[in-house]
Formats: C-alpha cells, structure tokens, sequence
C-alpha cells in the first residue's frame, strides 16, 4: 500500500522525534558502557565478616577482638580474594555499583580519562552536541515541509534540504561514538587502577 505525500512526511516527522529523543537521552546518561571491576575484598573486619577469615593474636592473653594486636588472616586465593562491582559511564560520569549498597558512586569521567586524551573527549562532546542540534534543525525542516508548505515544489526542497542536514548529523554522530570509544579504551588502559574495568560491553546508549 502506498502513502501519500503527508502520510510520507509525517512518517518521517515521528521516526525523526524519536531519533531526536533518544539522542538527547543518551548524551546526558551513563550507559555508554558497562562492565565489572574487579576489586580485593575487605579484610575481616567486626563489620564484614566472613567464614573463610580467622583472626589469630600476637598476645595469648588478648581475647578483646577489637584490640590492636590482632592480625586478621584471609585464607581465599586466586579470583576467591577478589568481588566484581558493576559499572556503567557515559559522557560525564561512571558510576560504581558496590555489593550491599543501595545507592551508587559517581565519578567524573572527563576526570579519570587520561591528560592526553582530555582534547578528544571534549571534541566527541562538542560533536555530539553538534549532532543533535543538526538533528533538531532536520526535524523543524521535516515539521515545517509537513505543516506549511502546500506547493509541492517547495516541498521537495524542504524535504531534500532535511535529508541531507539529517544523514550530515548522523555521520557527524558516528565521529562523537568513535571519538568516545577511543577515550574509552585509553582510559581502560591508562587510568586509574581502581577504575579499570576487567569486563565491558557497549550499553543501550551507545546504540
């Protein structure tokens, strides 16, 4: 079955909004990408306890277990030593999920990304940021081609115009995810250690 002419445009109009708003949506959130850390478990603390810890005194006499001079000895090996948190990031923060915590921690990612690659991060930003406005200026076309526009001549313009600001923002959008994941994967390099990531994946974000 074939559509009309503005069955076409406000077809194009509707995919054009939620393209727009999804787009808005994954700039400002933190699931780019996500994964695990991977972190050394707390020693066998009154307050973390654990059956596979035991807590031996340098003083026989000592039964206070809150004394000073007690050494606390954690018997795991290999990966049993270790927890797996997870995580997602964005463009502005990585946020850390810990075992038994409700609430998560958010860090700065533009802070943990590396000196060096600082300058890229922030062109990826600017071109996303440019990609959306490219986007929302293909929309007001597409709405305006669909709205006011009742010779069909200058309809074709307006649509024509529309498409090609729209396909410019997507390569322009390309370039941001690119710029971005190469920020990414320097940062699991080169950044902090108790941020490096020991498994990741592209999140919902990203696509």
């Amino acid at each position: 079955m074939e559509l009309s002419r503005k069955n076409r445009s406000l077809l194009s109009v509707v995919l054009n909004l939620l393209a727009l708003s999804f787009s808005v949506a994954a700039f400002f959130t933190s699931y780019w990408c996500e994964g695990t850390h991977k972190v050394v478990k707390p020693p066998c603390l009154s307050a973390v306890k654990s059956k596979n810890c035991q807590v031996l005194s340098l003083n026989s006499t000592a039964t206070n277990s809150d004394d000073q001079n007690l050494v606390h000895y954690n018997w795991e090996t290999g990966d049993e030593k270790y927890s797996f948190k997870y995580f997602h990031t964005g463009f502005w923060f990585s946020c850390e999920k810990h075992q038994g915590v409700s609430e998560e921690a958010c860090r700065s990612f533009i802070e943990l990304s590396p000196d060096s690659e600082k300058g890229v991060l922030w062109l990826s930003v600017i071109s996303e940021f440019l990609y959306i406005i490219l986007l929302s200026l293909g929309f007001l076309l597409m709405c305006l081609e669909l709205f006011t526009s009742s010779n069909f001549i200058d309809g074709l313009k307006i649509n024509a115009f529309a498409a090609i600001i729209t396909v410019l923002s997507g390569l322009l959008g390309m370039v941001a995810h690119m710029m971005y994941m190469t920020v990414f994967q320097v940062t699991v390099n080169l950044g902090p250690k108790d941020w490096r990531p020991q498994t990741w994946y592209y999140g919902w974000s990203f696509g």
